[in-house]
């Protein structure tokens, strides 16, 4: 095997001479790690098991390792697909479907002369599921605007409820004297957050910010905030559903890319962090947040700051749907002309109240 390296060998009493790198019918395979000797390498391998996002990173979006399978065959009748195949991540979600047989992969050589074909290629496709790689929602959101003092937080209990009283340690307080030993104590293996008390107990907070409304353009701030103690987030991202992504002008601080679910709709964008400036989230704490501005170019013939219509429809953190605050809760535009209205009818009703009590004391 190149490429990756099997995590058992298992019983290879019967082979007397060659010894098989492993003889389990069901073996767990993991990637090699960067720095692997060049005679242990295949192409797309060695990066400790991380792939980033095809948009982000192309290039480390493909992962490969490659084997050989003894006593098979080499015809098309005794080679068989491999059954029950998982792909295992930082914790469950991901569901396999079955090998199917499609069109042998050809290969080029160096000199681009000669095509090789594969004896048989097989296509296996893994679906993740959120609510199979946790039983609660792993992020919220957070809205405020220039035009209303109201700071709209996250929905109560987005992620959890505060249970330290029957669950001690479900969360920490910031200002704990006991945090460091706390967050030192915590088992390094464990995927399950350690976060800091909150009304919302999510690990990410995502915060929209309506900062600024010019003639032709609109700013939004964005901020990433980390909660959780036991984790850093490399490599970050964000996939935010907003109808004025097809006129984002100038993102400053996070890379960009526009998706199209829909084809022809263009209201959806990816956000990720620039390299080796803020593509690491660090843990909760002073260093724990990223932010950028978001520059948009109004469109005039839907462009509107009424009925929430500048916050976003949907906010996803590298995958997971984040829990958004109700849509009647979303900070409403002041109206003044139903300010002046009032205060019309409130004269008017003291204008007659004045003229009735002088009519009755006349």
């Amino acid at each position: 095997m190149v490429g990756g390296q099997a995590t058992e060998q298992g019983d290879c009493s019967k082979f007397k001479t060659t010894i098989p790198h492993c003889c389990k019918k069901n073996p767990t395979v993991v990637d090699l790690l960067p720095g692997t000797p060049y005679n242990q390498q295949i192409t797309n391998c060695c990066k400790g098991g991380v792939l980033a996002s095809w948009v982000q990173d192309p290039a480390n979006a493909v992962g490969s390792f490659q084997l050989s399978v003894g006593q098979a065959g080499t015809t098309n009748k005794t080679v068989r697909a491999p059954k029950n195949l998982t792909l295992n991540a930082p914790g469950p979600g991901y569901t396999c479907g079955r090998a199917n047989i499609v069109k042998p992969t050809k290969f080029v050589t160096a000199d681009k002369r000669r095509v090789t074909q594969a004896m048989m290629t097989w296509n296996v496709t893994c679906t993740y599921s959120q609510f199979l790689a946790q039983t609660t929602p792993t992020c919220c959101v957070s809205l405020s605007s220039f035009y209303n003092d109201t700071v709209v937080p996250c929905p109560a209990c987005s992620c959890g409820c505060q249970s330290n009283a029957t669950h001690p340690g479900s969360c920490v307080e910031p200002d704990s004297p006991y945090l460091a030993s706390v967050v030192s104590a915590s088992s390094k293996n464990s995927y399950m957050p350690l976060v800091r008390c909150t009304n919302h107990m999510c690990p990410i907070r995502v915060h929209w910010h309506v900062k600024l409304n010019y003639k032709e353009y609109w700013r939004v701030k964005v901020t990433v905030t980390n909660f959780n103690y036991r984790m850093n987030y490399s490599d970050w991202n964000l996939v935010v559903q907003h109808p004025n992504f097809d006129n984002l002008t100038q993102s400053f601080s996070f890379n960009y890319k526009s998706i199209t679910p829909y084809a022809t709709i263009n209201d959806t964008a990816m956000l990720w962090g620039l390299k080796f400036y803020n593509d690491l989230l660090m843990q909760a704490g002073p260093l724990g947040n990223v932010q950028s501005e978001l520059l948009f170019q109004k469109d005039q013939a839907t462009f509107t700051f009424d009925k929430g219509w500048a916050f976003p429809r949907r906010i996803y953190f590298n995958g997971d749907n984040c829990v958004m605050p109700p849509p009647d809760a979303y900070p409403w535009l002041p109206n003044s002309g139903f300010r002046q209205y009032t205060s019309l009818l409130t004269l008017i009703m003291t204008s007659l109240s004045t003229a009735a009590l002088m009519y009755v004391h006349a």
